[in-house]
């Protein structure tokens, strides 16, 4: 006859087992060293600020037991940073900061590379992008400035943005595209150095993201005529002293049809398992349910999404064939 402790020893057994198989995926995995965000853009553009908002994040609330620490690959237009993610097949410490980049350079300098050769982790946010003149001119609306822009000789109006046959630029295409204009693009290296152009007068508009802009519009350098949006954002603290983001009009209703946000996700590289994917989308819960992301949304004004699994990857099929269309439409496709 077995002994009770024998049963015991048996059912204890079984129910260790048991409470194992219960244990999440992401528990099973955990990184061994210092996990890297990589950004495929310079310091200080959006990016690189929502990148290491959230390294701070995971530090304060000891989210995790390594370190985490923000890496900028910025060259090549954000090439170095992704290709790097790319090649680093297996590696579970990579965690690679995500925008309409993993889209566009493949089109426009044809780089060997496609989203799918990374492992979606999660989209965390979407970005606005707004058309932007000197507060010091006449235009209050868009159909004002384009008008204007419209009876110029074509290229005697400027529009800044970052990079070349990127979002700024596909936006001023588009913006030509639907209103007759035929602005002059000036490519700079940050939003930044564009809101600085635009306050200088050195350019008539940009269309910065709200982040870019944010510090010239609350000291009144800058208006914001319209948000390239389906809908108004919905942040109602006052930014200047008379508008919040969400009194600013979306282009579409003010007779401008064109939209554009732009995502802002994670991938970590390819040859990494379901159990490591799962440990980032549990860490980026984490991150969102914080205060401090949800004050970080409405301090950037970024609409609150938060895609992962097969939505994400539905979104990422979508997004990548708008792209592609913009991309062709206004000629920025390498032959």
């Amino acid at each position: 006859m077995k002994s009770s402790t024998s049963v015991l020893a048996r059912a204890a057994a079984v129910s260790l087992l048991a409470c194992a198989a219960a244990i999440p995926a992401y528990a099973q995995w955990q990184p061994t060293k210092t996990v890297e965000i990589i950004v495929p853009a310079g310091a200080g553009g959006a990016a690189d600020q929502m990148a290491r908002t959230i390294q701070g994040i995971v530090v304060k609330h000891q989210l995790m037991k390594q370190p985490i620490m923000v890496v900028n690959k910025s060259g090549a237009s954000g090439a170095e940073g992704i290709m790097d993610v790319k090649e680093s097949k297996g590696d579970p410490h990579k965690l690679m900061a995500a925008f309409s980049a993993i889209y566009t350079l493949p089109v426009a300098v044809s780089l060997p590379f496609n989203w799918r050769d990374l492992n979606p982790v999660g989209m965390i946010a979407l970005d606005e992008f707004l058309l932007w003149v000197n507060a010091e001119t006449p235009y209050k609306t868009p159909k004002e400035y384009l008008t204007a822009v419209k009876a110029a000789a074509p290229g005697t109006f400027k529009m800044g943005g970052t990079g070349s046959k990127r979002e700024d630029h596909i936006i001023t295409v588009a913006v030509d595209k639907v209103a007759g204009t035929k602005f002059t693009y000036i490519p700079y290296k940050s939003g930044a150095e564009a809101a600085t152009q635009l306050v200088g007068k050195h350019i008539d508009s940009n269309v910065n993201n709200p982040s870019e802009n944010i510090s010239e519009w609350r000291a009144d350098q800058v208006r914001a005529l319209c948000v390239f949006s389906s809908q108004r954002m919905v942040y109602k603290e006052k930014i200047t002293k008379t508008q919040s983001w969400a009194d600013i009009q979306t282009c579409k209703e003010l007779g401008v049809d064109v939209e554009y946000q732009m995502l802002r996700g994670f991938f970590i590289p390819s040859g990494t398992t379901a159990a490591q994917v799962a440990f980032y989308v549990d860490l980026l819960k984490k991150v969102v349910a914080t205060p401090e992301w949800k004050d970080y949304l409405a301090k950037q004004a970024l609409k609150d999404v938060f895609l992962v699994g097969p939505e994400f990857v539905k979104f990422l099929e979508k997004d990548e064939a708008f792209h592609n269309k913009l991309m062709n439409e206004a000629g920025f496709a390498k032959k």
